[in-house]
């Protein structure tokens, strides 16, 4: 009973982690006005509302004029459900649950949204980062790079203080290293190759995991990021997307028509912090084990 209450929770505020990933980019209000129809303005009835039932009842489309709706809708509830499903079998029903149940609404919002439309909003990273930095001083990172410096310092503050100070540490850690690949991979190519709105989410990820697992959340981001971009890039080539346009290419004496979809879809950019959502998640729910396979690869 306590799996299926929390799991329906995890549909309710799924729900609303919808509405921020849909409003909060366009500056909209997430509180007014009430769920309705883009195309027709009709206002969402509390029985068409109901989290991934009504989506099933409607058939995915609008009861009014039929526009389809997203199923993007159905799936953030479930995931949503899930998480908080095993953010509960994971840590119990405590402090930390909490924690964690925050960060993983905050990380949906910015997931979800940077693959929709490449952007990670400030007004969710920022608050994000704020919170991070309290919820540490309560419920301090499982990370120690605190404890170690004061070590070396031979002062030892309280415990709600080395929290802060691994909180912040792993914000500016997470963030710093952000930038510096990204400003060596501009200076190597010639182009921008992310944005600072992932150096910002690595700020609020940072502030959240500490700096041993915001690395890991890196090393595991970029990895993932790697291993589907390449295998985007191979599939747009071998199903000819943009044939024809390389094909005007080749005649035009640029090259020959194989090389220039080579060179077109290589240039797919994916979303960043997308996977570096993905991958913090994964610390968050899997770190320990994450952590002793990793070990394990130097004994």
């Amino acid at each position: 009973m306590v799996i299926t209450f929390i799991f329906v929770f995890g549909l309710v505020i799924g729900s609303f982690l919808n509405v921020c990933i849909l409003r909060i980019p366009e500056d909209i209000s997430i509180v007014a006005p009430g769920s309705h129809c883009p195309r027709c303005q009709t206002p969402i009835k509390w029985y068409d509302n109901v989290p991934v039932l009504s989506w099933m009842w409607l058939r995915g489309k609008c009861r009014t004029c039929g526009l389809a709706i997203s199923p993007m809708y159905p799936l953030v509830e479930v995931a949503t459900g899930l998480l908080f499903v095993a953010c509960y079998l994971e840590f119990g029903i405590t402090q930390t649950t909490v924690k964690w149940l925050f960060f993983t609404c905050l990380v949906i919002v910015l997931t979800i949204t940077d693959l929709r439309i490449r952007i990670l909003p400030d007004l969710v990273n920022w608050p994000g980062f704020a919170a991070g930095v309290f919820f540490s001083a309560v419920v301090p990172p499982n990370d120690g790079t605190a404890f170690w410096l004061c070590t070396v310092f031979h002062r030892m503050p309280r415990p709600w203080v080395l929290g802060f100070l691994d909180s912040l540490l792993g914000a500016a850690f997470g963030s710093f290293l952000l930038w510096t690949v990204a400003a060596v991979y501009k200076r190597v190519r010639g182009r921008e190759g992310m944005g600072m709105g992932d150096v910002k989410m690595m700020a609020m990820v940072g502030a959240f995991l500490g700096v041993r697992e915001a690395f890991l959340t890196i090393l595991l981001g970029t990895l993932l990021g790697t291993v589907v971009g390449v295998a985007i890039i191979v599939s747009l080539y071998a199903g000819g997307w943009q044939r024809k346009l390389a094909e005007r290419a080749s005649r035009r004496g640029l090259g020959t028509a194989n090389a220039l979809r080579w060179a077109i879809a290589s240039q797919y950019q994916l979303p960043l912090g997308t996977f570096l959502g993905i991958a913090a998640l994964l610390v968050v729910y899997f770190g320990p084990t994450i952590m002793m396979r990793w070990s394990q690869l130097f004994v």
